[in-house]
């Protein structure tokens, strides 16, 4: 623990409350105190800045405990009038000195980190005024001339500048297709048709990936509104010829702040009565309201929270006393820090943008990622592909899996096929692995193939674990010959990579492997070189934390130990992680490896703890991270060790981990890395070449790489990359899961 003597932080949340803001909350409580700095909650945001007294209470350890899993902010938030006044900032400042606070980390929209720029900018004249009226004293004001500002943005909209997502963004997506999905279903029984209005006013991230994610068949946004007056007559056209072509359920989804290209506002109501006139059927409205808002944060916004909290702190105990308020995002999966009102400013742009009816400008300022997904939800919403040209080639494009199925997989073959369809080619669905490509189970799909795909979990196309081998090679390249196949698609995880690998190798043997070939990562492992976030570890991730909170609520009332094990192999993403997101006190990774000297302490910890009043145990083990030590050896030896002090379960989670429907990322993230795929594998065999690929998210890009480089990019041994960015967090996650500080115990 290093001390930072003389520093005092504040933190608060502000504005709307986000899914997440407690686990930031939890993250700067407990980095402040590991640092040794005092830290106090200010309740009801701004409000209870102005009301001081009670509202402005001092930290402990135990005060963020048990809040990783909880909606809201347990430290309330308000609108406060008087903060908007120099007089009630003044109230503010003379509030934060008496508990001698010159350092505050913020939690809110950019309307509350404005106010707290400006309150930083009035800070040495308010402590003059204090100092004039005899408020506070010269030694005051001295020893806290500046006030130093680290923002996080707390808002389900996810429509700040300066970061890829915001604290409660994620969990509200999950809200949205949840509730998507569950409207599908009653649609499709009653051939019937529903208008889903979401939230996000001068955004329209939620509609447009919760359209994406849900497989909707028309989704209005503020920032791209439709491009033609009569866009009513085309939605409906539109519908109408879904329905001819085979769909039972027609989803619009529109964002509450969603206009014309004139700026008028469409309501849902407007949409519903158009729909109804046009199809002649009733048409139904569900408005989700601050459902969205509402529930236990997704295991990647208690992360997200977790990690910008802690360098929220990190940036206040490094930073100038008079250094610019930053804030602290993250960009693809590292944290940043950008000049807050920058940002702040970027943000504004947008909505300036919309109002002026500049919508080309307002998705420029989005950033490319959002005109990406854009545009393939534009293909995706069709009714039908568009048909070939007559003098259009057609290549022949097969889609397989290989390897254990993964959440995601389904999304990422409807994304494939349709936009290859709509791209005028013949796309070949390859069931049941390689075993089914030797034996001939190859059928061409159509558009409504994969129709509802979207949100359905499994592996509808089946796939096998069978890596290909001696005569399974002559198998695999007489079948791409007789259904001539002119490039694969393999979307899956070690197997299929090692297997594709396998036939560039093979090409002098066999000539029919010279096609283009491409690797999409599916695994719930997350172990796949060239890609930091595999499709389906997302869901798994949530899957393990959903578990964990459950069984956390048996065990503190018994006061109990629970060992729970976690997939992975000899990857330990999963295990980091879900012990990041459910404040797991100890985690096993097979990247360690564990010691019998490492069980030894953590029984003294155990024992520890549970003699200090403490109720509850949580170890998350990685299922190979010992082949001795494994589950059942350690809830024996804690079982022994603790005696009468507690008692030990084991949990293993298993396939639950792999099952359930995609989660909203790994629906969005198929259907982007997908669309990449298919458009590399036209390009290749377009120009002749015989490339092959594994593609992957890295930082805010999606990448290929060459294969020939999987053995040097790839641990074989281990069958994980050499690269894993998530064992950076590894001090941050013991640093936050510890009981507390003391439990250090004297050596």
């Amino acid at each position: 623990m290093t001390e930072q003597p003389n520093l005092r932080i504040g933190v608060l949340t502000s504005g709307g409350d986000a899914q997440g803001m407690n686990a930031a909350v939890r993250a700067v409580v407990r980095t402040s105190l590991d640092r040794g700095v005092e830290v106090y909650a200010i309740y009801e945001g701004y409000q209870g800045m102005v009301d001081g007294g009670e509202r402005i209470r001092k930290m402990t350890w135990d005060s963020v405990g048990g809040i990783l899993h909880r909606g809201g902010t347990i430290i309330g938030t308000a609108r406060c009038e008087a903060f908007r006044t120099r007089e009630g900032r003044l109230i503010a400042a003379r509030n934060l000195l008496v508990n001698e606070i010159d350092s505050l980390v913020i939690i809110g929209g950019d309307g509350s980190l404005t106010g707290a720029n400006l309150f930083r900018q009035e800070w040495p004249s308010l402590l003059a005024e204090l100092v004039e009226s005899g408020q506070i004293s010269q030694e005051v004001a001295d020893r806290h001339p500046y006030l130093r500002i680290a923002g996080l943005v707390g808002s389900i909209d996810n429509d700040m500048a300066g970061t890829d997502m915001t604290i409660g963004a994620d969990t509200a997506l999950h809200r949205i297709t949840e509730a998507a999905d569950a409207i599908t279903s009653t649609a499709a029984s009653h051939q019937r048709a529903f208008v889903i209005k979401v939230m996000g006013r001068n955004c329209g991230y939620l509609a447009l990936m919760g359209g994406l994610a849900s497989g909707a068949d028309w989704v209005l946004i503020p920032e791209n509104p439709p491009n033609v007056d009569n866009w009513q007559q085309v939605m409906c056209e539109r519908m109408i010829a879904g329905r001819k072509a085979g769909r039972r359920d027609t989803i619009v989804v529109i964002a509450e702040g969603a206009r014309d290209r004139h700026g008028n506002y469409i309501g849902s109501t407007e949409v519903a009565r158009v729909l109804e006139e046009a199809m002649g059927e009733e048409v139904r409205v569900t408005v989700l309201g601050h459902v969205q808002r509402g529930g236990s944060p997704s295991a990647f916004d208690r992360n997200l929270g977790t990690l910008l909290g802690h360098a929220a702190v990190e940036n206040l105990l490094t930073s100038g006393p008079d250094s610019e308020p930053q804030l602290i995002g993250m960009r693809g999966n590292r944290i940043t820090t950008t000049p807050l009102m920058e940002c702040v400013e970027k943000t504004r742009a947008v909505a300036q943008a919309i109002e002026s009816h500049d919508y080309e400008t307002a998705m420029d300022l989005r950033g490319s990622s959002f005109r990406e997904a854009f545009q393939t939800l534009r293909t995706m919403l069709r009714s039908l592909p568009h048909s070939p040209q007559p003098d259009q080639k057609r290549f022949r494009l097969a889609i397989m899996h290989a390897g254990a199925p993964a959440p995601g997989m389904n999304a990422a073959v409807r994304a494939a096929t349709r936009l290859g369809l709509d791209q005028g080619h013949i796309i070949l669905g390859v069931r049941n692995g390689f075993p089914g490509l030797i034996n001939g189970e190859v059928e061409e799909m159509n558009w409504m193939s994969v129709n509802g795909w979207a949100s359905m979990g499994g592996c509808e196309l089946g796939t096998s674990r069978k890596t290909p081998a001696g005569s399974d090679l002559y198998g695999i390249a007489r079948a791409i010959e007789n259904h001539q196949i002119q490039g694969l698609l393999i979307i899956g995880g070690w197997d299929g990579y090692e297997s594709a690998f396998q036939f560039l190798n093979a090409r002098p043997n066999y000539p029919a492997f010279n096609i283009p070939i491409v690797c999409l990562p599916s695994s719930i492992n997350n172990n796949l070189p060239g890609s930091e976030l595999s499709i389906g570890a997302d869901t798994a991730l949530n899957n393990i934390a959903e578990a964990v909170d459950k069984i956390k609520d048996s065990a503190v009332a018994l006061r109990r130990v629970f060992v729970v094990e976690v997939m992975g192999r000899n990857c330990g993403y999963l295990a980091l992680m879900s012990g990041l997101a459910t404040g797991a006190e100890r985690v096993y990774l097979n990247e360690e490896g564990v010691t019998i000297q490492d069980l030894v302490a953590d029984v003294e910890k155990l024992r520890y703890g549970f003699s200090h009043g403490k109720r509850l145990g949580l170890m998350i083990r990685n299922e190979h991270a010992n082949p001795v030590y494994n589950t059942a050896f350690m809830c024996a030896l804690f079982e022994e060790e603790g005696k009468n002090m507690f008692d030990v379960r084991q949990s293993i989670l298993g396939h639950l981990q792999q099952g359930g429907i995609p989660s909203p990322f790994d629906r969005i993230q198929a259907t982007r890395l997908a669309s990449r795929c298919i458009d590399y594998l036209i390009e290749q065999v377009t120009k002749g070449s015989s490339s092959c690929a594994f593609i992957g998210l890295q930082g805010k890009e999606i990448k290929f790489h060459s294969l020939e480089d999987f053995d040097r990019m790839a641990d074989l041994k281990n069958q994980r990359p050499h690269e894993q960015w998530w064992m950076e967090l590894r001090t941050i996650a013991r640093t936050l899961a510890q009981p507390c500080p003391s439990c250090e115990l004297e050596q």
